[in-house]
């Protein structure tokens, strides 16, 4: 079968190669894959800034975004042929550290952990893969064209739980949020917090284009001004910080009203600098009881939240999201960041 795959560290070496179908016993499902959402963490890895690969192996079989059909699945185990499913992205790790044990290993603590298509396990890349059942999300047949993006949702699903267990140390009703920017991890907060009712703006650097339409339509506001003059306006109770620019991240963490949660899921480079007001940003958040809280990653429970969101969403919505399907022969334009992306998404049948 034909699987996406790279030399770990060595940019340049992504290609499409054959490779064994995976064995699933009597214990996995064997999963037809259907499509693989592509985001930074896969450019990063082709580029050779990271990535792991399997204990023994030289070539890492790329792609953590799933969806896939089930060809055959363990009796007993809840799935069937037919059945649409998304892989779970990590698994805890062996020892395992006391997050882990509880079932909370988008929480490792010791780093133990290991990630399909990033981290000393194979990817969802390739036409055939398997998983654990307890590792598979069902999904409905209406997200046939949509499932992929079930993982991106996963992780904002993990903000919001994140941001609303941060808030409820006390009396917390938010009214506003606001998102900074608009790629599929902004657009889908977005999306969860219009379903919890609240007063939605996105702000991203681009004008018009399909990011703004795509926020227009959710119902959210759109911006395209700057972050603290956005915030300093709108005041709002809760910021999803969705873009890893170091000047943004600031601006957000001190853009909050008072009483405030920042939760940041953008991932900045390292190297990059700032001249900053530490003092005022301490005194700020001591006075106003700010929080500001870091997450990445999902587990099952945040996996759960995301399909029930998707399955609520409009189809249309969705759809628009993904804005370019690329067959996996021509996996380096995925690869390529465009400037009118939202998401990109390989296919994967023959």
């Amino acid at each position: 079968m034909r699987a996406l795959t790279v030399v770990p560290l060595k940019s340049g070496s992504a290609e499409v190669r054959d490779v064994p179908e995976p064995d699933a016993g009597d214990d996995r499902l064997l999963v037809e894959g259907l499509a693989l959402g592509v985001c930074g963490t896969d450019r990063e890895i082709a580029a050779g800034e990271y990535g792991w690969a399997p204990p023994g192996a030289e070539r890492l079989v790329l792609g953590h975004e799933s969806l896939g059909r089930v060809r055959s699945a363990p009796g007993g185990s809840g799935f069937a042929a037919g059945d649409l499913v998304v892989g779970i992205v990590r698994r805890p790790d062996p020892r395992p550290c006391a997050a882990c044990a509880h079932g909370e290993f988008d929480m490792c603590r010791n780093g133990e952990y290991t990630e399909r298509g990033i981290k000393q396990l194979d990817g969802y890349g390739c036409e055939i893969w398997s998983v654990e059942p307890d590792f598979a999300i069902k999904l409905g047949a209406g997200l046939a064209e949509t499932g992929v993006l079930l993982e991106p949702t996963s992780v904002v699903a993990k903000a919001w739980d994140q941001v609303e267990r941060v808030g409820a140390r006390s009396y917390f009703a938010p009214e506003r949020v606001l998102v900074t920017g608009a790629g599929p991890i902004g657009l889908l907060a977005a999306l969860l917090g219009v379903q919890r009712g609240l007063d939605v703006h996105v702000l991203d650097r681009t004008g018009k284009g399909p990011k703004a339409r795509a926020a227009e339509a959710l119902g959210a506001t759109y911006h395209s001004a700057g972050v603290a003059e956005t915030a300093e306006r709108l005041r709002p109770d809760v910021i999803i910080e969705a873009t890893g620019a170091p000047s943004v991240v600031f601006d957000a963490i001190a853009g909050t009203g008072a009483y405030g949660v920042t939760c940041l899921t953008g991932v900045s480079p390292a190297g990059r600098t700032i001249s900053v007001d530490l003092g005022q940003a301490n005194r700020s958040m001591v006075l106003e009881n700010d929080v500001v809280v870091g997450s990445v990653n999902a587990n099952p429970r945040h996996y759960a939240a995301a399909a029930q969101a998707l399955a609520a969403a409009d189809p249309a919505w969705l759809a628009s999201l993904i804005t370019r399907r690329v067959p996996l022969e021509r996996f380096a334009e995925a690869l390529e960041s465009r400037p009118d992306d939202i998401k990109v998404v390989l296919t994967l049948g023959s």
